[in-house]
């Protein structure tokens, strides 16, 4: 791909818990297998897709679809995905409270060399407390700013290890005494986070490459952009912003309208509340949110809905009307759906930014 500064980067989150992105009985259902997630990998790759993320979870949502009861663990599957791919870049997810610093440095060190320099990381501050509090990972003294007091100390270790060859390192949070981890990434990974708090939005822009946003309509978004962007300058950095986004393509608009509906009809309650619940809402708020409009209630992220001409003009809305510099993609039915939007959608994405596979 021909990406100067103002490219615009396409990617998919994959599917490695099963379901997927929707929570719906009456949706396709994605399995968690490595099969699976490498042929959708190898797909995107064909298309000229410029990456592929997959997330860390380590609990899943129950309800009728089980949602997430089943998941791949993202490092080892980005370490396979590595070998098995030539061209797109690799982002995988981890959670900054369950691995030590010195163990993802070793690991992601690896990963730059399997993947020749293609690798990124995710850095997830858990908050879910069921998820952690299960293996005795949950730390109920942290408030959610000394989670992020906690990665950045995290991240500084980490970089140090990537950088030289030795550390000693007294902190708040860690101790190291001349610790060594060699060899060093040829190149220094991306490191990518997700978060609209204060203290998110302060950690993005101070430490990361890349921050995945968040908002409840395009201007919201066009605001989260300009501020962690904003904040970047202030600390003589620039920083790419990204959000996700599902695509239910359809033969017509009229076509994929009915389908978008018929996966609302379908969706898990229980699950959509339990997941609600992790972000650490109350039960009677997190129930009553999933009493409304049915039909977004299944998907967890923005969605555009449409044939091929109406989906290619909300995707560049998202991109251009808000400055961020990409999108993540989701599908339904990642096997059926990604070829169709990459033969009928994404050159015409590619050539609104001036951009060719």
């Amino acid at each position: 791909m021909n990406a100067g500064a103002s490219a615009k980067e396409y990617g998919i989150f994959l599917p490695v818990g099963n379901g997927g992105w929707i929570m719906s009985e009456t949706a396709p259902h994605p399995r968690a297998t490595y099969a699976d997630n490498r042929e959708i990998t190898l797909v995107a790759e064909r298309l000229g897709l410029d990456f592929v993320m997959s997330m860390a979870k380590w609990r899943g949502y129950g309800g009728r679809t089980d949602h997430w009861g089943q998941t791949l663990e993202s490092l080892t599957t980005t370490s396979a995905l590595a070998e098995a791919t030539e061209r797109i870049a690799l982002w995988t997810t981890v959670h900054t409270n369950l691995f030590h610093p010195a163990l993802v440095a070793k690991m992601l060190a690896t990963l730059d060399q399997v993947s020749d320099g293609r690798c990124g990381v995710n850095l997830v501050v858990g908050a879910y407390e069921h998820e952690f509090s299960q293996m005795g990972q949950w730390r109920a003294d942290f408030s959610h700013d000394d989670r992020y007091r906690y990665t950045e100390e995290w991240l500084e270790v980490l970089e140090r290890l990537w950088t030289q060859d030795s550390v000693t390192h007294h902190g708040e949070f860690f101790t190291l005494d001349d610790c060594q981890s060699r060899p060093h990434p040829a190149r220094r990974p991306r490191v990518i986070s997700a978060g609209r708090s204060p203290a998110g939005l302060r950690f993005q822009a101070a430490h990361c490459d890349g921050s995945f946003l968040t908002a409840a309509d395009l201007p919201g978004l066009r605001v989260a952009n300009d501020e962690v962007k904003a904040h970047a300058a202030e600390h003589g950095r620039t920083i790419r912003t990204y959000a996700m986004l599902t695509v239910v393509l359809g033969a017509s608009d009229a076509a994929a309208r009915e389908t978008f509906l018929e996966y609302g009809r379908g969706y898990d309650a229980e699950a959509v509340t339990n997941m609600k619940l992790s972000w650490g809402l109350p039960l009677e708020r997190a129930m009553s949110m999933t009493a409304g409009d049915e039909a977004h209630e299944a998907f967890q992220t923005a969605v555009v809905v449409g044939g091929a001409e109406s989906v290619t003009e909300q995707v560049l809305a998202h991109v251009e009307d808000t400055g961020l510099d990409g999108v993540m993609l989701i599908f339904p039915d990642y096997l059926r759906d990604l070829p169709v939007f990459g033969e009928r959608v994404l050159p015409a994405l590619r050539a609104a930014s001036g951009t060719t596979p």
